[in-house]
């Protein structure tokens, strides 16, 4: 889809590019700020705070793909590279994100269950997701 984006052989490879977590930083606040703008019935623009994506990375047991020194910090990037890497590959569409999202009350719920769509749709896209 877009040929800037290199075809990774593993689940490691996306979760570890800082570029792709960069633009998917800008994604996952897009995607909150739908989310909690519908909720709501008003525009607004929020920021994800990293807390809540690494837990969120965690709780959907993605966090044994990243070494073990990944701080907080991280974690928060590599959940977005995910995300963002399953929305370029045409796997999980905008109105996807912000259906997971507006179904959660809690937050870092909503992006477990977000980590875990882009997971399961990239593993069966071919993805390896073998552990280090």
């Amino acid at each position: 889809m877009f040929a800037f984006i290199p075809q990774y052989g593993s689940l490691h490879e996306v979760l570890m590019d800082h570029k792709l977590a960069a633009l998917g930083d800008a994604y996952v606040n897009f995607i909150y700020s739908l989310a909690l703008s519908n909720r709501r019935g008003e525009p607004i623009g929020a920021k994800v705070d990293s807390r809540i994506l690494a837990e969120a990375l965690k709780r959907a047991e993605l966090r044994k793909f990243l070494p073990s020194r990944a701080d907080r910090h991280k974690q928060a990037d590599a959940a977005e590279a995910l995300i963002v890497y399953a929305w370029i590959q045409g796997l999980i569409t905008i109105e996807d994100g912000v259906n997971i999202l507006k179904q959660h009350e809690d937050a870092t719920e909503a992006f477990c269950s977000f980590l875990l769509m882009a997971k399961r749709r990239l593993n069966m896209r071919g993805l390896s997701s073998s552990v280090l």
